[in-house]
């Protein structure tokens, strides 16, 4: 008599190991930004078929054309993805092919420094009627403790088509069943050091098997993964990690201030701590903080912590010390115009560099929009320059309609104003052929003039 051997089907969590492991797992990433561009091109690095949702149709277009629109990412990697079977759509009814749903999108403040999550809402919205059982879905975006369970698995389960529940450990059927993790961005932009793979991924998922499967999606594009135990711990490290930046960047923005009354060169200061071997890590001061990370995680905390009856003190000091950095410059602008009798009203005044960081094309929250915004106020005639920016138009918080002027006559410029230390200016040259320089970034140091103030 024969036997028949009957085989348990297999599972549909290790049927997605098998296919990431395989590099068959079709991974989708919404918003094409600055994180998720980047991270669709590594995917696709690994041979991985991924897909690209935007609701921004223009980055949609240039990505079939096989055209970029970051400029640390040439367009040969977008053609050589799109070789590999990368493609973009704003079409979200194809997420119910993906295996694997990556989400970055921005999470801002709102005109009340409170935390909108609208683009998080919003896209969950789209997402939700198109999830499949056995998908991974990974949120990505900066936000506070907690958004993952309160905000993110609430909408996927009530707007699923399929009726589909987020597994967190309770043995539920799996054909039933949706993954979800909270994985923080890294991103450094301008940082050439360190490659991207080589930085350690933070994986918290709402069970043990996913953060065991994000571990495994995120463990073949990284060299590193780090699992936490839970989307809560991962949403707090991200803000530990920037918030510690935002503290020490303040303490050297107020020692600063300090430093200038005093008569000393906070520059050699840092530069003389930083021979220290141990314990000590250098921060640096400057007009403001840019970037979608730094200015804003602060208040995503102190927001949270209100819930709990906690008042964030020495967290929210430092966001106002470091918030009220452009307003000093523009002072320190009327003084040294002052000194040579010439009014800040009706000065002409240039600013160098617009992006927050330096040889980089990113205007979220940059400190040179507020100081021309508060130096048009007080009746200034303001131009910039940026080899990054061609043309300054509307955003969340500016409305500029500025073009970037050439560099060729700039004597005619009553101040010029060092915002951002781009490699791609000649310091030398323009501190000698300008009437005044103001350096906030230490830019000119080792170049002795009467022209220049370092503020």
């Amino acid at each position: 008599m024969s036997t028949t051997t009957v085989t348990a089907p297999t599972s549909l969590s290790s049927q997605l190991k098998t296919r990431i492991r395989n590099r068959t797992a079709h991974v989708g990433i919404i918003g094409l930004g600055y994180v998720g561009l980047p991270l669709a091109l590594l995917f696709s690095e690994e041979r991985f078929p991924v897909t690209g949702f935007d609701i921004d149709t223009n980055k949609i277009d240039l990505l079939c054309k096989g055209s970029s629109y970051i400029c640390r990412i040439p367009a040969t990697e977008i053609q050589l993805a799109r070789t590999q079977g990368f493609r973009a759509t704003s079409d979200y009814s194809l997420l119910t092919g993906m295996d694997a749903i990556i989400i970055c999108v921005p999470t801002p403040l709102n005109e009340h420094r409170e935390p909108d999550l609208s683009y998080i809402t919003s896209t969950l919205e789209s997402v939700a009627p198109h999830v499949q059982p056995g998908q991974l879905i990974v949120l990505e975006s900066t936000t506070y403790p907690g958004t993952t369970e309160e905000v993110m698995i609430p909408l996927l389960e009530s707007k699923s088509r399929l009726g589909l529940r987020v597994d967190r450990n309770h043995g539920q059927a799996e054909d039933r069943l949706l993954y979800v993790a909270f994985s923080p961005e890294r991103e450094d932009p301008g940082n050439n050091t360190v490659a991207r793979r080589d930085i350690p991924k933070v994986v918290g998922g709402a069970s043990r098997l996913a953060t065991g499967l994000a571990c495994s999606l995120y463990g073949s594009i990284f060299n590193r993964t780090v699992p936490v135990s839970g989307p809560a711990a991962a949403e707090m490290t991200k803000l530990l990690e920037n918030i510690y930046r935002c503290v020490n960047i303040a303490m050297v923005n107020e020692l600063k201030l300090l430093c200038q009354r005093m008569g000393i060169d906070i520059w050699e200061v840092i530069e003389a701590a930083s021979t220290k071997p141990f314990g000590f890590q250098p921060f640096y001061p400057g007009p403001g903080l840019g970037g979608h990370c730094i200015p804003v995680d602060p208040f995503y905390l102190s927001w949270k912590a209100r819930e709990w009856d906690f008042h964030t003190r020495f967290i929210e000091l430092a966001g106002e010390i470091n918030s009220s950095m452009p307003y000093h410059v523009v002072e320190s602008i009327a003084a040294a115009l002052n000194q040579r009798s010439k009014p800040l009203q009706a000065a002409n005044v240039l600013i160098l560099g617009v992006s927050y960081k330096k040889d980089i094309d990113d205007l979220r929250e940059a400190p040179a929009l507020t100081i021309i915004e508060l130096l048009q106020k007080e009746g200034a005639v303001v131009s910039y320059n940026d080899p990054y920016f061609l043309s300054i138009g509307r955003g969340r918080k500016y409305d500029l309609k500025l073009k970037s002027v050439s560099l060729s006559n700039l004597w005619q410029y009553d101040c010029v104003v060092i915002v951002t230390d781009h490699s791609d200016y000649d310091y030398a040259r323009i501190v000698r052929e300008s009437r005044l320089v103001i350096d906030t970034r230490n830019a000119t140091r080792g170049i002795v003039s009467s022209n220049v103030t370092r503020c």
